[in-house]
């Protein structure tokens, strides 16, 4: 399940359980239309409740950076679990967005509003 807010900033996504391909079409959607209405807008991802995802989601999400990777901005990611963890440490390798990890959701907040540069 995905949740998705819009912010000064960019946009807060938040994923539950499973991230499946039908979640991942809705935050493509959002991203590209924050794209739109913004120059690089800042994403915050928490993954802190993501316990899987699909395989075709994956694979879908390698396309979609790899052909807007240059789109965006700063990516907060919340990550408790180690295996997301560097699994979105490699995807980031992979990619030219600028990242980091946080613990809480008002750390990452703080960094994409500026107060943490980091």
């Amino acid at each position: 399940m995905i949740s998705i807010r819009e912010q000064d900033y960019g946009l807060d996504v938040a994923l539950y359980g499973e991230f499946t391909l039908a979640d991942f079409k809705l935050f493509e959607a959002a991203l590209m239309k924050r794209v739109g209405e913004q120059r690089k807008p800042d994403v915050l991802l928490d993954l802190s409740e993501l316990k899987d995802f699909t395989i075709d989601m994956a694979l879908e999400e390698v396309k979609f950076m790899r052909a807007h990777e240059k789109d965006f901005g700063r990516i907060a990611l919340v990550v408790e679990d180690v295996w997301i963890k560097l699994a979105t440490h490699i995807a980031g390798m992979l990619s030219d967005a600028r990242s980091h990890h946080f613990e809480t959701l008002e750390e990452a907040q703080a960094w994409l509003k500026g107060a943490d540069p980091l």
